[in-house]
């Protein structure tokens, strides 16, 4: 059984619609949250090699990377996400979490400002996620700050502005700047958690509430390929999942 580290950066923050995906294949995930008291981030595979079998960084909300008020851990989570890289493990960034990946891959991050996205994206080619990729598929994000990606990364998916809403990083580094397993009432949480919020909050809001059902629906493929290329399941296992009825 696989397990993976998820790093969170504010309490109303989670996996969303992919615990359920990750649950119904037996892969473990367990949360670090290094913002509470006590609160530490996981070991890295040269500390305790072996104890992970991927990694996954999250980050929704007003905290930032480069603008804002930033990430107070943001050193040691570029070490870590670079250490799991340098060891071939699997990471997956969502969010800034995605910005923090681009960063600790060799590209970097610049200013933009907090908003909630709601929009349409496009693969960029047919073998996006190994095929799995939908098409066309709804997302959302809440985030601050903007990837700049590494010379070498891959886009798999833009949104209507061209900007990158998935990208890979090396062999099984997948970036997602829009969090593809978001809940409407994880943002609404994140929006009363700090006082800094979009002007525009209940336009999005609703826009996120109308499109969910298609982010979920997009996500039961997103992780067929996700799964497969991460090396979380192996393809005939996965293939399996997808084909067995829920």
């Amino acid at each position: 059984m696989k397990t993976i580290a998820v790093i969170q950066h504010v309490e109303a923050e989670y996996l969303g619609f992919l615990e359920d995906h990750l649950e119904a294949r037996n892969i473990r995930f367990r949360y670090f949250r290094p913002f509470t008291a006590g609160g530490t981030l996981p070991a890295g595979p040269d500390e305790n090699p072996g104890e992970f079998d991927g990694l996954i960084v999250l980050g929704q909300g007003p905290l930032g990377i480069v603008s804002g008020p930033l990430v107070p851990t943001l050193a040691p989570e570029l070490r870590i996400i670079r250490t799991f890289l340098d060891h071939g493990l699997p990471v997956v960034g969502v969010g800034l979490g995605a910005i923090m990946l681009a960063v600790a891959a060799g590209g970097g991050a610049e200013e933009a400002p907090l908003r909630i996205e709601v929009g349409r994206a496009t693969r960029e080619n047919a073998d996006a996620l190994g095929g799995a990729m939908p098409e066309s598929f709804p997302y959302a994000t809440y985030i601050r700050d903007r990837a700049v990606l590494p010379k070498d990364a891959e886009v798999l998916a833009r949104n209507e502005a061209g900007e990158p809403v998935a990208f890979r990083c090396g062999a099984s580094a997948i970036g997602f700047t829009a969090h593809p397993g978001i809940k409407s009432a994880m943002i609404e949480d994140i929006i009363m958690e700090f006082e800094e919020s979009p002007d525009d909050v209940a336009e999005k809001l609703e826009s996120l509430r109308n499109v969910q059902g298609g982010i979920a629906e997009a996500l039961t493929s997103i992780m067929v390929g996700l799964v497969a290329e991460t090396g979380w399941m192996r393809q005939e296992e996965t293939a399996q999942k997808a084909s067995s009825p829920s």
